[in-house]
């Protein structure tokens, strides 16, 4: 029985490391997080106004696929599922018409809205132990 325990704990130390080591990299990444929904916001845009470049669509599309590779990591499931919808609309060679343009605003403004509301600490939160920045 004591080795049952010995194990619990040791693996509730490594699941409270693994999440203040992603409230870490969440702090130190999400402003580039956040850089990139403004791309997809100025694809967007650009696709309302029917001004959307080539390259702006590329930008687009590879700023999607960056964040659907991501937001996983960081509990944000709903953010991945965005993102690859996005990302699947930037791949299209054609020319989005504007009602397409409005419906990607708005799937990135439910992005940035989830990624602006996820905060630092919430894998530790998850864990039961408190966050970096509580920890000092």
């Amino acid at each position: 029985m004591e080795n049952a325990n010995q194990s619990a704990q040791s693996g509730l130390a490594t699941d409270a490391a693994i999440s203040r080591a992603l409230d870490f990299m969440w702090v130190r990444h999400r402003s580039q997080i956040l850089e990139r929904v403004t791309v997809l916001e100025a694809a967007a845009s650009a696709i309302i106004a029917r001004t959307l470049t080539k390259a702006e669509r590329e930008a687009a599309q590879a700023a999607a696929h960056k964040l659907a590779g991501t937001l996983g990591m960081f509990n944000l499931n709903r953010g991945t599922d965005l993102a690859r919808e996005l990302e699947l609309a930037y791949l299209s060679e054609s020319a989005p018409d504007v009602e397409s343009g409005i419906h990607l605003a708005n799937l990135t403004s439910e992005l940035r809205t989830m990624i602006e509301g996820r905060p630092a600490g919430i894998e530790s939160r998850q864990a039961g132990t408190a966050s970096p920045a509580s920890s000092s």
